[in-house]
């Protein structure tokens, strides 16, 4: 962790300074995190997510911080309330410059005990719902003034077993950024999306049973041979978002350590020559990889 009570970005200054960026599912995780980097780069703020109380203790951590940040509490599977919340964000901070497509959730199931109920509210979460924000965020804002966005995927190269529906909302999401960022172009617009592997985040703590007692051990099939940090996938979204990616668009870029490398017939090592980087100061380790009780 960080301990200059500040963000510890690799990204200069002010580098976002006078920007509105949106965060959705801000309140915790990787959304939070990726909130307080922006902040800490002059980004004005707008966090979202279903909880009030959640996205106002987060706001409160970065206003602490020095920066600026609201809040605006929605459903994104609500077509009605993703209109009226997306035309109140831009009718009071102006054009939104920055779009972060984040919020997203799961449970672990296998295909066959996947019911249509479950099946339709994981791909209302993580694919309609993301559509629904940046299409409002696309009309209201960034067909006229431009803009990036970056939208969440995942690993899911080689399936998902467990999560079938979760792997197929997200590589709809992967094909979602490629088609808008063929059609928007014109309107200066570049869409890409970010496919973190295992990250220990809050996330984590929100599984039971067999797939809690699987979490401490993921490291042992990475390459990596470590989990991820929120601020390593925090500094890829901010660098897709910045001038420097200006010409990149359409792209998923996998965060994972490797994941979806080699194969059972040439084993992989232990080592520990991938240092972790971790530049947010209010980082905290999920509980599941500290020993505790969740």
């Amino acid at each position: 962790m960080s301990g200059t009570g500040q963000y510890d970005s690799v990204f200069r200054p002010g580098l976002f300074e006078g920007r509105t960026v949106i965060v959705t599912g801000g309140g915790s995780g990787i959304g939070r995190c990726t909130a307080h980097e922006l902040a800490h780069l002059g980004a004005r703020v707008v966090i979202t997510g279903r909880k009030a109380d959640k996205l106002a203790a987060t706001a409160q951590e970065i206003r602490s911080d020095g920066g600026q940040c609201e809040t605006s509490a929605f459903d994104i599977r609500d077509e009605e309330a993703v209109k009226a919340a997306i035309g109140e964000i831009v009718a009071a901070h102006g054009p939104v410059h920055g779009l972060v497509n984040n919020a997203g959730g799961q449970f672990p199931a296998e295909l066959k005990d996947i019911s249509r109920k479950g099946w339709e509210a994981v791909v209302a979460t993580n694919l309609t719902g993301g559509f629904l924000v940046m299409r409002e965020v696309f009309q209201a804002s960034m067909a006229e003034h431009g803009g990036a966005i970056v939208n969440m995927t995942a690993d899911m190269w080689g399936g998902m077993p467990g999560m079938g529906h979760s792997g197929a909302a997200r590589a709809g999401m992967s094909n979602l950024t490629m088609t808008a960022a063929y059609e928007w172009a014109r309107h200066g617009v570049r869409v890409n999306a970010v496919a973190p592997g295992w990250i220990a985040s809050s996330g984590m703590d929100t599984y039971g049973g067999a797939v809690k007692a699987m979490i401490p051990y993921l490291k042992q099939h990475l390459p990596a041979k470590r989990l991820g940090s929120e601020a390593e996938v925090s500094a890829a979204i901010v660098f897709l978002l910045s001038p420097a990616a200006s010409f990149i668009t359409g792209v998923t870029l996998a965060i994972d350590g490797g994941a979806p490398l080699g194969n059972p017939a040439f084993p992989l090592e232990d080592h520990d020559r991938f240092e972790v980087y971790n530049g947010f100061h209010r980082a905290v380790p999920p509980q599941v990889l500290r020993g505790e009780e969740s």
